[in-house]
């Protein structure tokens, strides 16, 4: 049977399996706040991703700026890209539903958002 699996990777690279939605908010809190900070001390970002161990990954990606980057890929190995990313800028609580809905494996709500061209 295959296994779905949820990960979130905070600005400083560690990962949280199955994180809560508090743990969401928490990370977006600090991020808009601006608490955060990559490794190499720019601005940081976190990736919610969610898959299955034989197949499809979703990634929704959260910069300090709010800027949000969502990829679907064939694998967790990133091999192929089945889709072009989207990108659009978004509040705290605009990211924070895009990331719900990502746990709550609706990525058709995630696909029909008003994502920028290119």
């Amino acid at each position: 049977m295959t296994q779905a699996w949820l990960i979130l990777t905070g600005p400083d690279g560690r990962d949280i399996a199955a994180p809560t939605e508090a743990q969401l908010a928490e990370t977006l809190a600090d991020l808009y706040a601006g608490h955060t900070r990559a490794a190499d001390g720019g601005p940081g970002s976190a990736v919610l991703r969610f898959g299955y161990d034989d197949g499809l990954m979703y990634q929704l990606e959260v910069g300090a700026g709010g800027t949000v980057r969502y990829e679907e890929w064939s694998d967790r190995d990133c091999e192929i890209a089945l889709a072009e990313p989207r990108r659009m800028s978004a509040g705290p609580d605009e990211a924070l539903q895009l990331w719900k809905w990502l746990a709550q494996r609706q990525v058709a709500r995630i696909r029909e958002q008003d994502w920028l061209d290119g």
